[in-house]
C-alpha cells in the first residue's frame, strides 16, 4: 500500500512540475565570440569562455548529442595531454577541461571545444544528471 502512495506521489510531482519530467540541457557555442552559453531547461545558468580550433583545426558546426563522458581522458593523439571532464560529442570532437586557462576565449586547439576545468566539471554534471539524450551541443559561427 505505501509504495502505491508514493507511486502516485512521485506522478503527481511530475506532473504538476513541467520540465521535470523533460529537463534538457543545451550548450551553445559560439565560434565568433569564443563563447559557450548553457541553457537548464530553456533558461540561460551560465556564459563561459572557451577556445576552439585554430589555424587549420576547424571546430565542427552543427547540433549534436553527446555519445560519451569521461571525467578522466588523455588524448591518444596529442600526446596524452589530460583532458578532464570530456563530453564527447563527434568521433574524436569533445568539449573537456584544460590547463591552459590563458587561451581561453581565443582559437587554441585542435578542433575540440575547452573550458576551464571547474566550468568542464560544472556542464559534465549537468550532463550526468539531465542525460546524455536530453543534451544538445549547438556550434555556430
Amino acid at each position: 500500500m505505501r509504495r502505491i502512495a508514493l507511486l502516485f506521489a512521485a506522478l503527481a510531482f511530475l506532473t504538476a512540475a513541467p520540465g521535470l519530467a523533460s529537463a534538457s540541457v543545451t550548450a551553445r557555442i559560439d565560434l565568433s565570440s569564443q563563447r559557450m552559453h548553457v541553457y537548464v531547461n530553456g533558461l540561460h545558468a551560465y556564459t563561459w569562455k572557451v577556445s576552439t580550433g585554430r589555424g587549420r583545426y576547424r571546430t565542427p558546426t552543427g547540433v549534436y548529442r553527446p555519445y560519451l563522458l569521461k571525467r578522466r581522458h588523455y588524448s591518444s593523439k596529442y600526446n596524452w595531454s589530460p583532458m578532464p571532464y570530456s563530453v564527447f560529442f563527434r568521433g574524436g570532437y569533445a568539449i573537456h577541461g584544460t590547463n591552459y586557462i590563458r587561451a581561453l576565449g581565443r582559437p587554441a586547439s585542435h578542433g575540440c571545444v575547452r573550458l576551464h576545468p571547474a566550468n568542464a566539471a560544472r556542464l559534465f554534471n549537468l550532463i550526468r544528471r539531465h542525460g546524455r539524450a536530453n543534451t544538445r551541443i549547438v556550434i555556430r559561427y
